[in-house]
C-alpha cells in the first residue's frame, strides 16, 4: 500500500486542524492522564476500586505512592514520541498490562506480579499452559479501547517544540527520557525501598501478600518489590562452570545403595532445649523433655544441634535451607526471605525421593499463601501439600493446631502411603508453640506449671518461660509419640525430629538476658540460633542403614546440611551431585557456616572469609552453585 498525495494532503490538514499544547498544559495534561491511567490500572485489580479508594482516603500518601511512577513513565514516553497522548497510551498499555497479569497471576497462583518475573518472560508460554486460566476480556477491552483513544486524541493534541532550540531534536528527547527515567529509579532505591514506609500503611493482613498488593495499590507494591529479596550474583560466577558440577556423577560406594526406609520429618514450631541451661533448676521428675533426653541415650538415635539461619523467627528460611541445602544467609548480603526468591522448579529432598519412587508431601496447619508455600513446596517437587483448610476436624489448643492433632496426621499418612504400598518421604511444620507466649494462649483459666531458677526474673520473664515451656512439653510429646508409633511398626522408619528456631521471648532477647544466656561466649554468633535434632531409627530401619553415616555427623551443624545428612544415612545421593558436595563440605571442611562465623572440621570458630584463602574454595563453590541452582537449573515438573 503506497502513501499518496492524497494521504499526505490528509496529514498536513489533520496537522493544521491538531492544537499544539506549550509545556505549561502538556505538564499539566501529564499528570491529569497519569492519575486517570493509575485509576484505571487500580480497577483493574481483583478487588472493587471502591474498596481501594476507602484505604486511598484514609491513607492518602498512597495516591501519590501510586501516581508517581505513571506519572515518570508518562513523562519519558512523552519525551520519546514528542506527544502527551502517545506517551500515555503506551504507559496505559504497559502499566495497565502489568496489573491485568498480576490480576491473572493472583487469581490463578494467589501470588502477584514481581519485578524478578520479568526474568521468566521465556517461559510463560509453558506455565500458562500449566492452568486454565480465565481471562478478563472485557478489562482487557477497557484498556486497549482506552489507549487507543489516546492514540487518537494525539493527533489532535501535539505538543509545542520545548523552547530551547538545542533540545528540540533527538537530543532533548533522550535527555527528557534518560531524566524521567533516572528520577524514577531514584525513588525505587530510596522512597520505594523502605520498608519502614511500606510497613507504616494498615492493612488487612500484612502477611498476605496478594491483599496487601491489592490494598496498597499495584503500582507501589511492584516499585516496592525491585529492592526486596534480592539474590547476589556471586563475585566469579560461572554458569558453565556450575552446569559441569551438576552433571558429575557420584563416585559408587559399596554398601550405600538406597535403602527402602520411610522417612519422616517434622520441624517444630520454636522447639528448643533452652532448659538444658544451667540457670534452671528441673531435676529428673520435673524434666520437660523427658524424651529428648532419652533419645540422647538411645543406640537407634544421633541428636546434636543444627544453627538455623534467624533467631526467633524465619520458620520458612529453615524449611527452605534443610530441603535445599542452598543457605538462606548467603543469599544476599541484606536481609532476605528464601520463600520469596523462588519462583521456578528448584533441587530439593522432595526431587531426590521422589525420582526413587517416593511419596513425596508436605503438610503444615497453616495457610497455603503465607511465604507462598502453596507456590514453593510444588516447586520443590513435592508430591502432595496439604494446609489448614484441607486438614479434617483439627484440634486447637488456644489459637493454634496442636502438636497432638498433627502427630495423628503423620500417623495416617503414613498408613495410606504404605497402604498403596510406596515409600514415603513427609516434611511436617507444626505451630503450636508459636508466638506469643502470654498467659491468654491457652485459655484464660489455664494452668502453667512453674519453671524452677536458679536466678530471679522480672514477672514479665517468669510468664513467658511458664507459657513457652508448656509448649515444649508438648512438643517434646510429640517426639516420644512418634517414636512410640514407629518403634511398634515392621515397616523400615527413619524419624528426624528439629526445631526451626528458638523461641521469641521479649524484645531485645529480654529473657535470654535475664537468664545470663547472653553473656556466654559466641551468643551472638551461635548459640542463638541453635536448636535441637534428632535422627532416630526404628528397628526394621536401623538393620539396613549404615548407621555410621549418623554418628559421623558434628554435633552442631548447620541446618543447609541436615537434609542433605539425611540423605546420605539413607543411601539416597547415589545420583545427586549437588547433596553429595554437602555432604563432603559438612564433614571435611566447615560443619557450620552462619553469616560471617564458620566451625571448621577441628573444631576451631573462625570467619572463614579472613583466612588466607579467602572465601575457602569449598564455601565459594557453594555460593556459586546455589545460584546456580535458582536461577538456572531446569526441570521437567
Amino acid at each position: 500500500m503506497k502513501f499518496t498525495r492524497k494521504d499526505a494532503n490528509a496529514l498536513k490538514k489533520l496537522k493544521r486542524t491538531s492544537r499544539q499544547l506549550p509545556l505549561f498544559w502538556t505538564l499539566v495534561i501529564a499528570v491529569l492522564l497519569a492519575g486517570c491511567i493509575t485509576l484505571l490500572a487500580l480497577w483493574c485489580q481483583p478487588n472493587a476500586l471502591r474498596s481501594v479508594l476507602v484505604i486511598f482516603e484514609a491513607q492518602p500518601l498512597l495516591i501519590v505512592l501510586n501516581a508517581l511512577p505513571v506519572g515518570l513513565l508518562v513523562l519519558l514516553f512523552t519525551c520519546l514520541t514528542r506527544n502527551v497522548c502517545f506517551g500515555a497510551a503506551l504507559t496505559n498499555l504497559i502499566v495497565c498490562g502489568f496489573s491485568i497479569a498480576n490480576r491473572v497471576k493472583i487469581e490463578v497462583r494467589d501470588e502477584p506480579v514481581f519485578p524478578r518475573d520479568l526474568a521468566l518472560l521465556k517461559e510463560v508460554g509453558s506455565i500458562v499452559s500449566d492452568y486454565d486460566i480465565q481471562y478478563p476480556l472485557s478489562v482487557i477491552a477497557v484498556v486497549v479501547l482506552a489507549s487507543l483513544a489516546l492514540v487518537v486524541l494525539g493527533f489532535f493534541l501535539r505538543c509545542k517544540p520545548f523552547p530551547a532550540k538545542k533540545l528540540r531534536g533527538w537530543r532533548g528527547s533522550l535527555l527528557g527520557s534518560a531524566a524521567s527515567l533516572a528520577v524514577l529509579a531514584c525513588l525505587i532505591v530510596t522512597v520505594y525501598a523502605s520498608n519502614d514506609l511500606y510497613n507504616s500503611f494498615k492493612t488487612s493482613n500484612p502477611y498476605y501478600v496478594p491483599a496487601v498488593f491489592n490494598e496498597l495499590g499495584f503500582p507501589y507494591c511492584f516499585c516496592h518489590q525491585f529492592t526486596t529479596y534480592p539474590v547476589d550474583k556471586p563475585e566469579g560466577f560461572s554458569k558453565g562452570q556450575a552446569e559441569l558440577w551438576e552433571q558429575e556423577t557420584p563416585p559408587a560406594v559399596p554398601g550405600k545403595e538406597p535403602q527402602p526406609v520411610h522417612v519422616v520429618m517434622v520441624m517444630n514450631e520454636a522447639f528448643s532445649d533452652i532448659t538444658d541451661h544451667e540457670v534452671f533448676a528441673y531435676n529428673e521428675d520435673s524434666e520437660p523433655l523427658p524424651n529428648l533426653q532419652a533419645m540422647r541415650a538411645d543406640p537407634h538415635a544421633v541428636t546434636g544441634h543444627i544453627v538455623v539461619p534467624g533467631f526467633a523467627a524465619g520458620t520458612a528460611n529453615t524449611e527452605f535451607d534443610v530441603l535445599t541445602g542452598i543457605q538462606t544467609n548467603a543469599l544476599s548480603a541484606t536481609t532476605t526471605s528464601a520463600m520469596w526468591v523462588v519462583n521456578r522448579n528448584l533441587d530439593s529432598l522432595f526431587r531426590v525421593y521422589g525420582a526413587d519412587g517416593y511419596h513425596t508431601s508436605y503438610f503444615h496447619p497453616g495457610d497455603d499463601w503465607f511465604y507462598n508455600r502453596e507456590n514453593v513446596l510444588r516447586w520443590m517437587g513435592a508430591e502432595e501439600t496439604v494446609f489448614i483448610d484441607q486438614m479434617t476436624a483439627p484440634e486447637y489448643k488456644g489459637r493454634w493446631v496442636t502438636d497432638a492433632y498433627l502427630t495423628g496426621v503423620i500417623q495416617q499418612e503414613f498408613e495410606d502411603t504404605v497402604a498403596e504400598d510406596k515409600l514415603l518421604f513427609h516434611y511436617m511444620t507444626t505451630i503450636q508453640n508459636h508466638m506469643s507466649y502470654t498467659t491468654d494462649k491457652y485459655g484464660a483459666d489455664y494452668t502453667y506449671p512453674n519453671v524452677p531458677l536458679h536466678t530471679s526474673v522480672s514477672p514479665k520473664v517468669e510468664t513467658m518461660l511458664r507459657v513457652y515451656i508448656e509448649g515444649a512439653r508438648d512438643a517434646d510429646t510429640m517426639l516420644g509419640d512418634l517414636r512410640d508409633y514407629f518403634a511398634a511398626q515392621s515397616e523400615p522408619v527413619v524419624l528426624v525430629f528439629f526445631g526451626d528456631h528458638l523461641p521469641y521471648l521479649g524484645d531485645n532477647q529480654l529473657a535470654y538476658a535475664e537468664l545470663g544466656m547472653t553473656e556466654e561466649a559466641h551468643w551472638s554468633d551461635l548459640t542463638a540460633y541453635e536448636t535441637p535434632y534428632v535422627i532416630w531409627a526404628n528397628d526394621a530401619a536401623f538393620s539396613l542403614l549404615d548407621w555410621s553415616a549418623a554418628e559421623a555427623l558434628p554435633e552442631t551443624i548447620s541446618a543447609s546440611f541436615l537434609g542433605a545428612a539425611v540423605l546420605k544415612l539413607t543411601g539416597h545421593t547415589a545420583q545427586s551431585s549437588w547433596f553429595t558436595f554437602l555432604n563432603d563440605l559438612l564433614l571435611s571442611s566447615f560443619p557450620v557456616v552462619q553469616k560471617n562465623t564458620a566451625v571448621q572440621s577441628d573444631g576451631r570458630i573462625v570467619n572463614p572469609y579472613l583466612l588466607d584463602d579467602h572465601p575457602p574454595m569449598q564455601l565459594d563453590k557453594w555460593r556459586q552453585w546455589s545460584y546456580y541452582k535458582l536461577k538456572y537449573q531446569e526441570f521437567d515438573s
